[in-house]
């Protein structure tokens, strides 16, 4: 029996929606340098439609919505969004693209950030501090 008080949680995953939930479970394992194990759970008729992935600390989860949509960023405001840190910004730039990260023209972060599009369009920052 746990001793801490009801009220208390724990985050047990993050999840994200998009076009093809599996190409975002590998591009973000791939990108965060996670093991490229992934779960895959099935919807009501039985097709995988979220894909788990983690470090053993962390868990996304990766759903496939028929309906996504990605935002039209900078002019939609975002919900949410990922910050990433890397010790060598320029070089994980240039391995997130080749993952499939897009770099669109708009950058508002100047030299403190650069904002990459995942492969289903959903910005995320790139910044030095690892």
């Amino acid at each position: 029996m746990s001793t801490e008080p009801a009220t208390t949680a724990k985050v047990a995953s993050y999840a994200f929606w998009g076009h093809d939930g599996r190409a975002l479970a590998t591009f973000y394992a791939a990108a965060l340098g996670w093991p490229d194990k992934i779960q895959e759970y099935p919807n009501e008729e039985g097709v995988p439609t979220a894909f788990l992935v983690g470090d053993g600390t962390t868990t996304f989860v990766f759903y496939t919505a028929r309906d996504y949509r990605a935002p039209n960023w900078p002019a939609d405001e975002l919900p949410f969004h990922l910050d990433l840190t890397f010790p060598d910004v320029e070089a994980a730039v240039e391995r997130l693209v080749a993952l499939g990260a897009t770099k669109p023209a708009h950058q508002p972060g100047g030299e403190y950030w650069t904002v990459l599009l995942d492969p289903s369009g959903q910005p995320f920052c790139v910044s030095g501090g690892a």
